[in-house]
């Protein structure tokens, strides 16, 4: 067996899987039938939680992921619902990024290669898997007419996944019923900055600006222009199929752009042209014995306010710890397919994504009156702030996912734990891949008896009348505790990090 880990797919959340199991030390590569990255800047929003979550995977000179990332792309502090004209702000949020990164993907894929090519990590482009089988002791993964065995396998393989195809797994939802635009172009006469219309005669448009470097340009040009056109809803599946068969040409991109608001602001070169709709899938399920799905391959929607990227990264964040105590042998039965899954958690997210997607695509192509009478209403409810605002910033932002506790205990239970302050750092930079963290917050450390190979033991300062919370490798509070005795904790420790006993097999 060459590696314990296969992950299918090269793009950002097969390569954050690579790179999160190596750091839990699975020795993981990666196969992608591209022959190389992309070049199309394609997903460019990345949500603070994403951030967070990119803050576990350090350089040899210990700057973080998340860190670099910052760095290369364009902080903003506000984000959208559905382009509504009032926005949601971040700027209050309590995270280390109160902002949206505008970073492109192309950016994210480097960033995460290079890592794993200091790491020794392969990423083998045109390497197209067509197949594979598994038995009681890992997967044969058949590639470019050759076989590699693995102990387990991860389909990142985007929404067309071989992976989830071969294992038999069902992808049900909603057809298309619109057509959209994507393009990244250069302009000459831009709008000033992030610029959204809609008008139910015509339809949507939105500019957004990419920050300085993208497609190596550095003059303030490039940008990210989407919609839709009234006229490409309310269409049939094969209307849609139709549509998308005919290539986005510049010239007719350049009268979408007059038509919607008369002008082409001076529209010079097409950079990538696409088309998008609202087909909205997930699997039924995300794991068959050895086999894994994460991101586009476990679920698709139409692409609005940069979700599908993000939620795809939270998808590999959750799986990685979770198959790396597996393989270690530290996986109770409560992570690999209890109530604390990997399925059980993530499944539920997706359906919700789904749900918000469609929410989101009513209000962006509901072309009527009645529809602008709708977005009217919800844009005045974002600026009146309260909990629709906050509602929608929680969920978008990623900070409001909470898992649903398999104990009864305290509310904080299943909660992200906010970046504590510790005696030495911050809580989000002692996560660990491979470890739960203890926070202690007595002021004795009453709980430092309680480290173990498997919990870190922290001491930190007072937050929210706790004595101790146990924090999850990925970031969420797997048990909090106000007053517990040390018997309690270490009983919370050994559920999260005790494999079931072995089966015993007696002679006859």
């Amino acid at each position: 067996m060459s590696v314990e880990v296969i992950v299918a797919g090269g793009g950002p959340v097969g390569l954050l899987t690579a790179a999160l199991l190596d750091a839990a030390g699975i020795t993981v590569e990666v196969l992608e039938r591209r022959t190389g990255r992309s070049e199309q800047a394609r997903a460019t929003t990345m949500h603070p939680r994403t951030l967070e979550v990119l803050t576990l995977l350090r350089t040899e000179d210990d700057r973080r992921l998340s860190d670099i990332l910052v760095s290369l792309g364009r902080p903003e502090p506000k984000a959208h619902f559905a382009v509504l004209p009032d926005l949601l702000d971040y700027a209050q949020l309590d995270t280390p990024y109160p902002f949206v990164l505008m970073v492109p993907q192309t950016t994210t894929e480097r960033v995460l290669a290079a890592h794993l090519r200091l790491r020794g990590i392969a990423v083998h482009y045109g390497h197209d898997v067509s197949g594979f089988a598994q038995d009681a002791d890992g997967v044969e993964v058949t590639v470019n007419g050759g076989v590699r065995r693995a102990g387990y396998l991860v389909g990142a393989d985007g929404a067309h996944s071989l992976v989830r195809r071969h294992a038999g797994i069902d992808f049900p939802g909603t057809p298309p019923s619109m057509v959209g635009f994507v393009a990244d172009v250069t302009l000459t006469d831009p709008p000033d900055g992030a610029a959204h219309y809609w008008d139910h005669r015509h339809g949507q448009l939105s500019f957004l600006p990419f920050p300085e470097g993208a497609y190596g340009l550095s003059d303030g040009s490039a940008y990210r222009v989407f919609g839709t056109e009234a006229a490409d809803t309310r269409l049939t599946s094969d209307e849609v199929g139709a549509r998308q068969a005919r290539s986005l040409t510049l010239d007719e991109l350049r009268a979408i752009l007059r038509r919607m608001t008369g002008s082409d602001h001076g529209l010079r070169d097409g950079l990538w042209l696409s088309t998008a709709n609202d087909t909205t899938r997930h699997a039924v399920k995300y794991r068959a014995n050895r086999i894994f799905l994460a991101g586009d391959a476990a679920h698709v929607h139409l692409p609005a306010g940069g979700q599908g990227l993000n939620v795809g990264l939270q998808d590999a964040a959750n799986l990685a710890w979770k198959l790396a105590a597996e393989i270690h042998g530290w996986a109770p039965p409560l992570i690999t397919g209890g109530a604390a899954g990997y399925e059980s958690e993530r499944a539920p997210v997706a359906a919700g994504l789904a749900g918000n997607t469609l929410a989101q695509a009513a209000l962006m192509t509901t072309f009527t009156p009645a529809g602008a009478a709708l977005r009217d209403l919800m844009s005045a409810l974002i600026a009146k702030g309260g909990d629709t605002a906050d509602d929608l910033t929680a969920w978008l932002s990623g900070l409001g996912l909470s898992y649903p506790p398999p104990f009864s205990g305290h509310p904080l239970d299943g909660c992200r734990a906010p970046d504590l302050e510790l005696s030495d750092g911050t809580l989000h930079r002692r996560l660990a891949v491979d470890r739960f963290l203890l926070a202690d917050f007595t002021p004795d450390a009453v709980f430092t008896p309680l480290r173990s190979a498997r919990v870190e033991v922290a001491q930190a300062l007072p937050w929210s009348g706790l004595s101790a919370a146990l924090v999850r490798p990925d970031g969420y509070i797997a048990r909090a505790w106000t007053a517990p005795g040390i018997e309690e904790v270490a009983a919370a420790l050994r559920s999260w990090t005790t494999p079931a006993p072995a089966p015993t097999h007696l002679s006859p």
